[in-house]
């Protein structure tokens, strides 16, 4: 099965929700012309890293992006990784990727696990607690945010249950870029899966941003890179490579689990 995915590497008004959705409604109906089945946004990018204001600006619930996402979803009969918004629940604000699928569904929503303490995220939000695993047209998938590429354990307890692409929503610092491009393809590589991972650009008060939103095979090649402008990023993705991969060089069956704790 191939899809037509789209990466939409905006830069972000920092706690502007009002300028953000209206600038990721044009970007995504800009996708929509080059006929993609998957777009990806990135990290807040309804809000951007103004974590101090979180409170205020927030989305109660996800309930306007739920209904933002989905309709634009339905409109355009395409799959939405809703990158992650700043979602206010009764025990406090999450930071939550949504999958909406093409007929306005919402098929997933995932809480960022881990937690950046050097962008102050575990002083304003909360960690989750769920799978990443979903999946689209009866695909396994797994969704993790910026962050959570530093713990390969989290990735591979997803690749091991049949994940067969990772989806990765950032706002990935400049001055870590070279993290950014070997942590990416390193987790392609030893999961032997694509890795489709959508950063932002710009700047905030306290961050610039690195871009290069990427799509990687599972061999680890790097299928399509974005530079550090706004730039949407299109490429086919053929899951029936990982199949392939995973065939030549049998990681999955040569693991000995008993053995790593």
């Amino acid at each position: 099965m191939n899809f037509r995915i789209s990466l939409i590497q905006m830069d972000i008004a920092f706690g502007k929700p009002e300028d953000n959705f209206q600038q990721a409604e044009e970007k995504i109906t800009a996708a929509c012309k080059d006929n993609c089945d998957i777009i990806v946004l990135p990290e807040l990018w309804s809000t951007g890293y103004d974590l101090a204001r979180l409170s205020s600006i927030a989305d109660n619930h996800a309930k306007r992006t739920i209904s933002f996402l989905s309709e634009l979803a339905l409109k355009h009969q395409v799959h939405i990784i809703g990158g992650s918004i700043a979602n206010k629940k009764e025990n406090g604000i999450f930071n939550s990727l949504i999958v909406i699928d093409k007929s306005g569904n919402v098929a997933h929503t995932y809480d960022k696990l881990h937690l950046f303490q050097l962008m102050d995220e575990h002083l304003y939000l909360k960690s989750g607690t769920s799978s990443g695993l979903f999946s689209l047209e009866e695909r396994m998938f797994a969704s993790m945010i910026c962050y959570d590429i530093r713990f390969p354990e989290w990735i591979r307890a997803h690749t091991t249950k049949g994940a067969e692409a990772i989806f990765v929503v950032a706002e990935w610092p400049k001055p870590r870029l070279a993290h950014w491009k070997s942590l990416l393809i390193a987790r392609a590589i030893e999961n032997q899966c694509f890795v489709i991972a959508c950063n932002r650009v710009g700047a905030d008060p306290d961050n610039v941003f690195a871009g290069h939103s990427m799509i990687i095979d599972p061999w680890g090649e790097i299928v399509a890179e974005a530079g550090e402008e706004e730039e949407i990023l299109t490429a086919s993705v053929h899951l029936d490579k990982v199949t392939e991969v995973r065939k030549t060089i049998p990681i999955f069956t040569d693991r000995k689990p008993e053995f790593y704790n």
